[in-house]
């Protein structure tokens, strides 16, 4: 991000981008979620006629209901995105995660980045202070660079062998070339947070870092309508402990960031879009000055984000609400923040900054999950408030 102006903070494009999103606003007598679409740089209430983000992305003509539902004007974009910033006033309207009862899926150790990172962390036993000379070692036997095996070919296969014959094969290495990806549930409908809001870790954690992604949303027929940004919030140590403490390390309050918008698909934007996108991420502390500043390439990733929705929704397994699906991430920072060797590491109060040209940006500032006001809105709660408010 250049400059923290409105126009920063949506799509280049956003005149003409089909932007699904939704906010918490009076609705009559009745207060509660809304979804919205942005038109031209307008901000409009279309919960009549659409009354859960799901039930917009099931319809067969999204796009051209999209073009042209009516509804209720709430002005422009750019005051509600100004209004919702980190550090400002209770907004009138409160942006939220775009997506409602969708499952929250997630694939992990998709850039062959990411996945040298993960093996670093489960041989380092969760420690940061041990990362460094397991990095040096791990380099030196498997090398860095494994972005040209694709996952599941014969070559991978190759590798793995060779990897098992020297005892470096990892389950890291298994999920990131082997056949099968690695597609986890995130977070629970309801409970993702949006922009502006605060991302929450447990504080237990001594070493962890956002992780900047697009997020793919797919209806109930496992058709992919949109993309988003998100955050999968990592715990380095607590999962490099065990992978299996990664239900433990992905799913706690306000762990899991979307937003701003939903972009639909249509002509000018598509997966091939995605497929060419880069993502941005910058992380300001507020204590400390510090900066961290990556980017990650989905031109790199190691498996096609139409694989990764195969992989997810198909004859073994139907969501009948559809689901979001978080693409992976090849950022895994390594910049010292504290102590020579030690990595980077959340600070409270840090503000992470997620933006790709196409998409906008997600704002977020990081708080402890314990700090953070209880989530108690879920699914039954929204169905509540739609038929008090006269919507279902």
């Amino acid at each position: 991000m250049t400059s923290n102006t409105p126009s920063n903070w949506l799509p280049r494009d956003v005149g003409q981008a089909l932007l699904v999103g939704r906010v918490w606003r009076k609705a009559g007598e009745h207060e509660g979620p809304c979804v919205v679409l942005v038109r031209n740089g307008e901000v409009i209430d279309i919960t009549t006629s659409a009354p859960t983000t799901a039930d917009l992305f099931d319809r067969e003509d999204i796009a051209q209901f999209a073009r042209t539902v009516s509804g209720e004007s709430l002005g422009p974009v750019e005051k509600l995105i100004e209004a919702n910033l980190p550090g400002s006033a209770e907004p009138a309207l409160r942006l939220l995660a775009p997506n409602d009862v969708q499952a929250i899926k997630a694939c992990g150790v998709t850039f062959a980045v990411s996945l040298i990172e993960r093996v670093i962390e489960e041989q380092a036993g969760g420690d940061p202070a041990k990362a460094q000379e397991v990095r040096e070692t791990i380099a030196a036997t498997i090398g860095t660079d494994l972005s040209k095996i694709e996952p599941g070919s014969e070559d991978a296969m190759k590798l793995k062998a060779e990897l098992e014959r020297r005892g470096a094969w990892s389950q890291y290495m298994e999920v990131g070339i082997g056949p099968d990806a690695e597609v986890f549930s995130k977070s629970q409908p309801m409970s993702a947070v949006g922009f502006g809001a605060a991302v929450g870790l447990l504080a237990a954690s001594v070493w962890n870092n956002p992780e900047p992604e697009i997020v793919l949303a797919v209806n109930s027929r496992g058709e992919i309508v949109g993309a988003t940004l998100g955050n999968d919030v990592n715990l380095r140590d607590i999962e490099g402990r065990s992978a299996l403490l990664l239900g433990k390390c992905k799913d706690n309050n306000a762990s899991c960031a979307i937003g701003p918008f939903v972009r639909l698909f249509d002509e000018s934007f598509s997966l091939d879009t995605v497929r060419k996108t880069s993502v941005a991420l910058r992380v300001e502390g507020t204590d400390d000055d510090f900066v961290l500043e990556g980017i990650s390439h989905m031109s790199e990733i190691s498996r096609d984000p139409a694989d990764l929705v195969a992989q997810t929704w198909g004859p073994h397994h139907q969501y009948p609400d559809g689901f979001m699906l978080f693409l992976g991430t090849m950022f895994s920072p390594i910049k010292d923040r504290d102590t020579q060797g030690g990595g980077f590491t959340h600070h409270l109060g840090d503000k992470v900054t997620i933006s790709a040209p196409e998409l906008g940006a997600l704002i977020n500032t990081v708080q402890l999950s314990t700090a953070l006001a209880p989530w108690t809105f879920g699914v039954r709660a929204l169905y509540r408030n739609l038929a008090a408010r006269g919507l279902l």
